[in-house]
C-alpha cells in the first residue's frame, strides 16, 4: 500500500437524488427497515465516493460494522470500524453519512481511508476474497 493513501480523509457534500440513481436499486433500498437501509445506502455512497475519487481504489464492497459497531441517529450513522474491499484487498474506513428522513437522499458523506488489513486478520473479522 502506498504510504500518501494511508490516512486519506475526503470530505463531499453533496445532494444526490434519488432519481440519479438507478431506480431499481431505489426500489431495493425500499424494501428494507429503516436502519439497515441507512446503513446500506451509505456503504454504497461511500463505495461509489471512494470509486470517484482520484485513489488507487477500486471498491466493490464496504461493510460498515467489522471493527466497531456503527452508532446511528436519526438519519446518520458513523461507522468507525468500517471496511472496504479493492483488488481482492481489504482496508480501514470510518465513515459518517447524514441521509434525507428516507434514507435514499445522501446529504453529507465524510470518510477517511486506513490501513490495509493484513490477510491473518481477515478470518477474525468475517472478511473474505
Amino acid at each position: 500500500m502506498k504510504s500518501l493513501a494511508c490516512g486519506l480523509i475526503l470530505s463531499t457534500t453533496l445532494i444526490t437524488p434519488a432519481v440519479a440513481m438507478d431506480q431499481s436499486l431505489v426500489r431495493q433500498f425500499k424494501k428494507l427497515d429503516p436502519q439497515t437501509r441507512l446503513e446500506q445506502r451509505c456503504d454504497t455512497e461511500a463505495m461509489d465516493r471512494i470509486n470517484a475519487d482520484e485513489t488507487e481504489y477500486r471498491p466493490d464492497k464496504v461493510i460498515a460494522y467489522s471493527f466497531a459497531d456503527p452508532l446511528y441517529e436519526k438519519n446518520q450513522i458513523k461507522a468507525p470500524g468500517a471496511v472496504f474491499r479493492s483488488k481482492g484487498e481489504w482496508y480501514r474506513l470510518k465513515f459518517k453519512c447524514v441521509t434525507g428522513p428516507d434514507h435514499i437522499e445522501v446529504l453529507s458523506l465524510k470518510y477517511k481511508i486506513g490501513e490495509q488489513i493484513p490477510r491473518d486478520q481477515w478470518n477474525g473479522h468475517y472478511l473474505y476474497p
